[in-house]
């Protein structure tokens, strides 16, 4: 009997353990993660989520009328589907936005033809339609520029040279390798990235800048009507962003003035005009043809006295203080109507939530959605944002941080912004302690091709603020698709260069990630 109840406690003991051991090991609710499955892609909504906001909303530059209809129309959605505290949060001042009213660009010698072209973000207008002679900028030297004097008032600036154009004979498209995907989950520890911003350093560069600052002022001095540059890309696309301003290379970069400020520096209206069409006015200019173009550009300045994020929110239950975030920026570029960049995350996060909300999910933390606004102008929105709730760095060496009472309940935070293709895996941002963990969660979602974990860094978006104050904050890898190549901030950034299919699975998986870390015991752990 003694033995049979030494027998019986043993067994009991190792009983008890092995389901302690069972309850540290990451658990994953596949029943759950089925539903969310089917949910995302049999009643997808992310589409229709996705052509309002590209179509109907348009282009949405930080601050604009376009920006704002998107961001209004999201927190009405959010109401719809029964999310709480859907609301608009303000991180600025930002100062003025911009928005294209009018636009024409028509050759009327040698020849008449349109001239492929968009103009640069915060150009001014043209006061109606002007006509003028256009006029090949080429100066090479200080001494060349004296030669141009008195030769640019009034007239219509080619500034660059003639690009060349070059067959395509590598596809456009591209989806992630095995061999890049396994390189990817075989780097080491990532070595800590130095940015280098401000004046050029070496006397060539200088010498460089130099030049240029004087030959871009000589457009302001001279009188001339606009800029003409020859944009990137090519057959017909054109990558355009913001107009420059007149600024000397000594000038400290944070001292730089930013065309969104109320008191920038006045410039001259800027156009980005594609390769091919730019080339042919280059080779007519220097063959002594009279080249005559017609310009009209009309925009408006809307005053922006403090920029925008949208929220919103799926409370928890018993650790409801402790919050789960996912995210993407709503702002976009105005060349095209922004769709993979950044219209597919905001989608992307917009259907996780309803996918969770429509499942009637009870996740125990609460999990809340971010759309950010001026991500484009240097992640200012998501980074106000964590400045405002979570905590700063003290220096921009960043070996202070000072954090404030929520970081101490926050979990960790999803972030989408590489474009349309599908989800393969997690950038760890150097974070070894989340690896066991993000295996689970992709093993039990099933998709043998969104597999990767890798150490590396990825960065120029806006899960960077959360991760520079050391809040465990993650990346997407993504399949590249056409987005260095076609889409990027260019006028082809439109609802048809996107990916159905990629974009569900990229919404299933942001679910699956935001519900799993709201149910875990334990919240995601931190970088030493």
């Amino acid at each position: 009997m003694r033995h049979t109840i030494l027998t019986l406690l043993t067994f009991t003991f190792f009983l008890s353990l092995a389901f302690s051991q069972a309850k540290s090991r990451e658990e994953s609710d596949t029943t759950t993660i089925r539903k969310i499955w089917n949910e995302g892609t049999d009643k997808s909504q992310v589409m229709d989520i996705l052509q309002y906001i590209t179509e109907v909303c348009g282009p949405r530059l930080t601050g604009s009328p376009q920006y704002v209809k998107a961001a209004n129309w999201s927190i009405k959605k959010m109401n719809e589907w029964g999310l709480a505290n859907a609301h608009l949060e303000a991180w600025g001042p930002f100062g003025k936005s911009w928005s294209l009213k009018n636009y024409s660009a028509v050759v009327l010698e040698p020849d008449v033809f349109p001239l492929l072209s968009f103009p640069k973000a915060w150009s001014p207008g043209t006061k109606g339609e002007v006509q003028a002679e256009a006029v090949l900028f080429d100066a090479k030297t200080d001494s060349a520029l004296a030669t141009f004097k008195r030769k640019l008032k009034g007239k219509f600036v080619l500034f660059d040279d003639a690009r060349t154009v070059k067959a395509q004979f590598e596809p456009r498209a591209s989806r992630e390798s095995d061999t890049t995907l396994l390189d990817r989950a075989n780097s080491d520890f990532p070595r800590p990235r130095r940015f280098r911003q401000g004046q050029p350093t070496s006397p060539d560069d200088k010498k460089r800048a130099m030049f240029g600052y004087n030959k871009t002022k000589m457009l302001y001095d001279e009188g001339t009507l606009a800029i003409f540059t020859v944009g990137r890309g090519d057959g017909g696309n054109i990558f355009v962003q913001q107009a420059s301003a007149l600024v000397h290379p000594d000038t400290p970069f944070a001292r730089r003035p930013r065309l969104w400020e109320v008191k920038s520096p006045k410039i001259l209206p800027q156009i980005a005009v594609a390769a091919e069409h730019y080339n042919r006015l280059v080779r007519l200019l220097q063959k002594g043809e009279r080249v005559k173009i017609e310009l009209e550009l009309e925009a408006d300045f809307p005053k922006v006295d403090s920029a925008y994020n949208v929220i919103g929110e799926i409370p928890g239950t018993d650790l409801a203080d402790e919050v789960v975030m996912i995210g993407a920026h709503l702002d976009s570029w105005h060349g095209g109507t922004g769709a993979t960049d950044n219209a597919t995350g905001s989608a992307v996060c917009l259907e996780a939530m309803r996918i969770v909300k429509t499942l009637g999910l009870k996740p125990r933390r609460t999990i809340r959605i971010g759309l950010w606004s001026g991500e484009e102008q240097g992640i200012l929105g998501s980074g106000g944002y964590v400045k405002k709730h979570f905590g700063e760095r003290a220096d921009d060496s960043a070996r202070t941080v000072v954090l404030k009472p929520e970081a101490d309940k926050f979990s960790v935070y999803f972030n989408d912004d590489n474009g349309t293709g599908r989800i393969r895996g997690v950038y760890m941002q150097g974070n070894e302690g989340v690896r066991t963990i993000f295996r689970k969660w992709l093993t039990s979602i099933g998709d043998p091709k969104a597999q990767t974990l890798t150490l590396q860094n990825t960065g120029s978006t806006d899960h960077v603020p959360f991760d520079q104050v050391g809040l465990p904050a993650f990346q997407f890898i993504q399949d590249e698709m056409e987005y260095s190549t076609m889409t990027h901030h260019s006028i082809m950034d439109v609802y048809d260069r996107v990916q159905e299919d990629d974009l569900k699975q990229s919404a299933v998986i942001m679910a699956v990630f935001a519900y799993n870390a709201a149910m875990r015991d334990e919240r995601i752990p931190r970088k030493p």
